[in-house]
């Protein structure tokens, strides 16, 4: 296998939500963060493209992401592209296997799989999340947009690390057991 990882790196709350049913991140958003960020500026140095979800690639363009750069963006969609896309964000109409088996075999960083739950679901689906990173956050927000869209399904993950922080996050990292198809 070459080098190049599909990783799930985000945060999560206490019970396994990424955010509230309308896309809501407050409980998120604000919170004061220990030095070095959980880790996420050296995360961001060793990846050099990232995967979303349209509802993910939108809801990042109401919070004002900015897009372009060195980073490539890759959005995955059952809906035509928007008229007007901004640069560096390629929308993605081919399979999960020809599209992880093409980012592997091309030289590079990591990749970083943003999700939503449903992105991040149909990749486990068809064996293409190499490792995940999740931070979690003390916090039980009751409902909300999960992980995971719901499916069967069994992956066996194995712990690398768990890194508690002063605030009470956990970020536990583990590599997918599970075999590629």
């Amino acid at each position: 296998m070459p080098g190049r990882k599909i990783i799930v790196n985000l945060a999560t709350s206490a019970d396994g939500f990424v955010a509230r049913p309308d896309g809501d991140l407050d409980w998120l958003i604000g919170r004061p963060a220990p030095p070095g960020f959980y880790g996420l500026p050296e995360f961001e140095r060793s990846i050099d493209a990232k995967i979303l979800g349209r509802k993910t690639f939108d809801r990042s363009l109401e919070l004002g992401a900015r897009f372009g750069g060195a980073t490539e963006h890759y959005v995955f969609s059952r809906h035509p592209a928007p008229a007007r896309v901004p640069a560096g964000v390629r929308f993605v109409t081919e399979s999960i296997t020809a599209f992880a088996e093409g980012m592997r075999a091309r030289p590079g960083k990591d990749i970083w799989m943003m999700g939503g739950g449903d992105i991040i679901a149909a990749f486990l689906d068809e064996g293409e999340i190499d490792e995940c990173i999740l931070t979690v956050v003390p916090t039980f927000i009751g409902t909300g947009i999960p992980l995971l869209s719901a499916r069967h399904r069994d992956v066996t993950l194995r712990l690398v690390r768990a890194q508690p922080f002063p605030d009470g996050v956990v970020q536990l990292h583990y590599a997918v057991v599970s075999p590629r198809r």
